[in-house]
């Protein structure tokens, strides 16, 4: 067997190098606006510090973005648009404190990390530069003829919408948007609620089940089931209806505010993108010339 020759490298669009930029901006803004809250914060308690750590792992997730982005993966759109909006959720409800005004610093970086994201999206979504550049699939080894080569494979599946990619992107941060508010009610009920460790630890377990059941669907809601749609639908109905009572219960207003927002957001999307998704039509066979005649 022989290797075929690497391809040389295309300079890539200006537009394409200045998103890869705002998107390195955006993710050490993360990690800025979150650490002043932080330093802000009047008290530095457990779910505070829960809520900040998940919020800075969104950096790696810009980081993430900006190698799907440098490959030219067609999923990096409906990737950098779940990413900036839960970015913005996740971290403008630790901006405003239980009490009393938001510090000036604070509101200040999260309104430049809200304008980077926002023109993150426009980059994704308006550049025309930025759209012809995001084309591509994964990479993997083919071999064909006798040669073994590194190159696109396409995807055996039919070819899907963006709002399909972009719902099921969404429908993806359920089971981190449930398993963030459960650790904090963790920390809250050592401190004197015992009594609903149980509840608890369901709820820990349902945010671990919602993620294979996600997995699961999205698998067959790719290959245009009519059936995973609705399970689709079933499964973020499901989440809201355990997560926003908990959050409730267990967290108070505050923690209704904080944590269930985010979710709500995401589940809007997975919704909308799901009834703006044409539904993929059934490939009907050619008949063969002949066919049927004796």
């Amino acid at each position: 067997m022989r290797t075929a020759a690497v391809t040389p490298q295309v300079r890539r669009p200006s537009a394409v190098r200045a998103l890869t930029t705002l998107l390195a901006l955006t993710a050490a803004a993360t990690i800025v606006v979150e650490l002043l809250n932080w330093w802000y914060a009047p008290e530095q308690e457990f779910g505070l510090a829960v809520r900040t750590g998940w919020a800075m792992l969104r950096s790696l997730g810009f980081l993430v973005l900006i190698g799907h982005v440098n490959r030219g993966r067609v999923g990096a759109k409906p990737f950098g648009l779940i990413l900036a909006v839960t970015t913005v959720f996740a971290v403008g409800r630790l901006v405003v404190p239980r009490q009393g005004v938001p510090p000036l610093p604070g509101l200040l970086g999260f309104a430049v990390l809200s304008a980077l994201c926002v023109a993150v999206v426009v980059l994704l979504y308006r550049s025309d530069a930025v759209a012809g550049h995001l084309v591509r699939h994964r990479k993997g080894l083919v071999v064909e003829g006798g040669t073994i080569t590194w190159r696109e494979v396409a995807p055996k599946r039919p070819q899907v919408t963006g709002w399909l990619l972009t719902g099921r992107v969404a429908a993806f941060t359920y089971s981190p948007l449930m398993l963030v508010p459960a650790l904090v009610a963790g920390g809250a009920v050592l401190d004197g609620r015992l009594a609903a460790v149980p509840v608890v630890l369901l709820w820990f377990g349902a945010g671990i089940v919602v993620s294979y059941l996600v997995l699961f669907c999205t698998a067959f809601l790719m290959r245009g089931r009519p059936w995973a749609r609705r399970l689709l639908v079933a499964i973020t109905l499901g989440v809201l209806a355990v997560n926003l009572p908990l959050c409730w219960w267990l967290l108070g207003l505050d923690g209704l505010i904080r944590d269930g927002a985010p979710l709500l957001a995401a589940a809007t999307l997975t919704l909308y993108s799901l009834h703006r998704a044409t539904p993929t039509p059934t490939p009907t066979p050619t008949p063969t010339p002949g066919a049927g005649s004796r």
